[in-house]
């Protein structure tokens, strides 16, 4: 398992090889949900704190391989992995980091030795690497490498240690560099539904300027979730076109159909009444109310409250 590294130098102009947006988001939310799943709500607040940042500070001056243990420790704790024991180790290789999964309880994991002079990263490298162990333990996974590297990423975002990944970012005129799979604003957007779940501000902890931009761009789009139809908090226009859906779906029309990207779907009808689905905005678990105005609902995975107008 490696955590791929865009790390372009020299290039001329911004942006290198850097992708943006949030092309990998129904993987993330996905992932958002298993984790949930596999955890519980309770297994998942003994997460509620993120490693710190001088748990995972590297000094120039620090020696590579007892700071390198000394990190990997620290993430270990973190991710509540106690009885392994990560060995760090450098050489030439293409992608950022690798880790050998096996039964335990020692873990391999292989950093490029561009580490060795880029030593504020290592954390990053090792937070997606540790993160992999723990989902191995776990038994947690996606078919597929992309979505099973994605689910990790996210994983290691949501149980806090990605926000390291996120720092890692940085671009300016003439080189960028990224870690991990998701864009820097798929990480912010992780890091934004944890800081809603555990009320954390991870802003402080960057380092780079872009991270905390991207963070920002990811918080914009986690708080969308909170304000789509039915959920009481949506706009006008979003309430606006739920109004009319809800209109078309009740007097049996053909076109009755949500808008592509709302999220909500009609179902139901006669003496059983109308319902309409959607996903909870915090655990992206589907939620499924009466359509009779205000209602009250508790996701029963996450157990979130939810203020609906149906």
């Amino acid at each position: 398992m490696g955590v791929p590294e865009v790390a372009d130098e020299g290039t001329g102009g911004a942006g290198g090889g850097v992708v943006h947006g949030f092309p990998h988001l129904a993987a993330v939310r996905a992932a958002v949900t298993a984790l949930y799943r596999r955890l519980s709500p309770d297994g998942l607040y003994a997460y509620a704190g993120s490693v710190a940042p001088a748990d995972v500070a590297f000094a120039d001056a620090d020696d590579l391989h007892l700071g390198a243990d000394r990190v990997a420790r620290a993430l270990v704790r973190q991710l509540r992995l106690p009885r392994a024991r990560v060995i760090v180790a450098f050489r030439p290789m293409v992608h950022a980091a690798s880790v050998e999964l096996t039964a335990g309880p020692e873990y391999f994991v292989e950093l490029n030795d561009r580490f060795r002079t880029h030593r504020r990263d290592i954390g990053a490298a090792l937070a997606h690497e540790i993160t992999h162990v723990l989902l191995h333990r776990l038994g947690l996974a996606f078919p597929g490498t992309r979505d099973n590297e994605v689910l990790t990423d996210t994983a290691a975002t949501y149980l806090g240690a990605g926000w390291l990944l996120l720092d890692a970012y940085r671009e300016d005129a003439v080189s960028s560099q990224k870690l991990g799979y998701l864009t820097p604003e798929e990480f912010g957007y992780v890091l934004a539904k944890r800081a809603r779940v555990f009320g954390e501000d991870p802003s402080p902890w960057f380092t780079s300027p872009q991270a905390y931009t991207a963070y920002e761009r990811g918080r914009e789009e986690a708080l969308l979730d909170e304000r789509r139809p039915p959920l009481a908090a949506a706009g006008w226009a979003g309430r606006r076109r739920y109004a009319r859906e809800r209109r078309r779906y009740a007097e049996g029309r053909a076109d009755a159909a949500a808008p592509a990207g709302a999220g909500y779907a009609f179902g139901g009808a006669g003496a059983g009444g109308v319902w309409v689905s959607f996903p909870c905005p915090t655990c992206r678990q589907r939620v499924r109310v009466p359509v009779r105005g205000r209602v009250r609902a508790r996701c029963g995975l996450c157990r979130t409250v939810l203020e609906c107008d149906t």
